[in-house]
């Protein structure tokens, strides 16, 4: 029987599985030694476990970090990484259809983690189910490697590296076809320093997302109007605060967004409210987004330009400061940046703290994995097989010779951490049939 044929005649199944683990609200928690990410994360992992067993694969429960199913034979393992774990649901009054409820409705199933990574993550196991069902012999080992916290902090990675055995490549189900062969490296820095100012402030509510409102309550309020009215800067005058506006998108694409605690506190300094840190945005910073007054000229051709966004600021009685989210082109050096902008704070009293790093990935177009990943998915689609490049980050990083391979389709639009998420179903099937077609070729000897 043909895998493709055996795939379709899955569907039904695959998209009630695919239901069943959306309704599980699996959103970090607080954590204990039995649920170290929470109870609603542990029951979906456990669930795509029992689901992976009743399939026919070999599984193992890594004390609520991660889980793996396994299947296949031989010394040489392929790894595919997907995550368990979902961003929370956001304003509800927002979504059409509860975010949990995993409602099929016009071919699609919405609800959170349908496209990032619940969905994906399902169609590539049922890839690999067809093949089993038609008998194919895996000449390698296949094996699933579920994580459980990939919104946060990678502590379910990182405990899986410490003790089980490492594929020798994979691909993770996370991203957009035909694949993403490079990876920026992610670097996320604090820039501190005792507050001498009267100025009082806090925005933005994370690192990698560009904040769209800044709320100014100060001394100024009607020269910081006006102002604003001379830079051409969106705000709403409130009666004792301005809301400056901008827009929100990803810190992997700042250039996307309109970041408002940017243009507040250029607009502060031009009326005379300075600090440390509304000095460092303001004359550093700006309203660029490729860092040019940092490090100025910084891409490659493999994966684009330099990316500096700021994504948080406090200011308080005692200490102010920057968050920065900052996407390092692959061919660049951490320490090269790293000293840029040591030395730029460091003209601004600003103490450089390192929050956090992940190591940019890049295989080249002549890697037996993307040599392999491209054949096959122009073979499927006959669309254009070329590798893309970009700022985020998906498991790929998490073990060498790995790449995001899928499952959003060119053109398609990518609705992950948004209201309304959704997965195609037919876009789901596709996928499977390429995943499928992919593993065979992997594996095949």
């Amino acid at each position: 029987m043909d895998f493709k044929k055996r795939i379709d005649e899955l569907r039904d199944e695959m998209v009630s599985s695919i239901q069943e683990l959306v309704k599980i609200p699996s959103v970090l928690s607080e954590g204990d030694d039995k649920y170290p990410f929470g109870e609603n994360i542990d029951k979906a992992l456990r669930y795509t476990l029992s689901l992976c067993e009743s399939l026919g694969f070999k599984v193992f429960y890594g004390d609520g970090y991660y889980g793996y199913a396994e299947i296949g034979q031989g010394d040489e393992m392929i790894g595919i990484l997907g995550h368990l774990d979902v961003v929370p649901e956001g304003e509800i009054d927002s979504w059409k259809f509860p975010p949990f409820a995993a409602v099929v409705n016009d071919g699609k199933i919405y609800g959170r983690g349908t496209q990032d990574d619940k969905g994906p993550t399902i169609a590539a196991i049922y890839a690999v189910k067809a093949l089993m069902d038609i008998g194919f012999k895996f000449n390698k080992r296949v094996r699933f490697i579920f994580g459980t916290d990939e919104e946060n902090l990678w502590r379910d990675m990182k405990k899986y590296i410490e003790n089980e055995e490492i594929p020798s490549y994979g691909f993770t189900p996370d991203s957009t076809f035909p694949m993403i062969n490079a990876e920026k490296g992610l670097l996320q820095v604090i820039l501190r320093s005792k507050n001498i100012s009267n100025v009082s402030f806090s925005g933005g509510t994370a690192f990698n997302s560009v904040p769209d409102k800044a709320v100014y309550s100060g001394e100024k309020m009607i020269d910081l109007a006006k102002e604003l009215d001379r830079l051409g800067f969106e705000y709403e005058m409130n009666k004792d605060s301005i809301l400056v506006t901008g827009k929100s998108s990803h810190a992997a694409k700042p250039e996307y967004g309109i970041n408002a605690i940017c243009r507040l506190f250029i607009a502060l300094k031009n009326i005379g409210i300075r600090s440390n840190c509304i000095d460092f945005v303001a004359d550093i910073i700006k309203q660029t987004y490729n860092g040019e007054n940092i490090l100025p000229n910084c891409e490659d051709n493999a994966s684009g330009k330099l990316t500096v966004n700021v994504g948080k600021v406090t200011l308080n009685k005692d200490i102010e400061e920057i968050g920065l989210d900052i996407r390092i082109p692959v061919t660049f050096d951490k320490k090269v940046i790293e000293d840029a902008i040591k030395e730029k704070a460091k003209s601004y009293n600003l103490e450089y703290i390192e929050h956090d790093f992940l190591k940019a990935i890049y295989l080249p177009e002549d890697h037996v994995l993307i040599k392999t990943l491209k054949d096959v998915f122009e073979k499927e689609t006959g669309l254009d097989p070329t590798p893309l490049s970009s700022g985020g980050a998906t498991y790929a990083r998490a073990i060498d010779n790995c790449v995001a391979f899928g499952a959003v389709f060119p053109g398609k639009p990518k609705v992950e951490h948004q209201a309304n998420e959704y997965v195609v179903i037919d876009d789901l099937v596709k996928a499977a049939k390429i995943y499928a077609s992919a593993i065979y070729e992997l594996t095949k000897e």
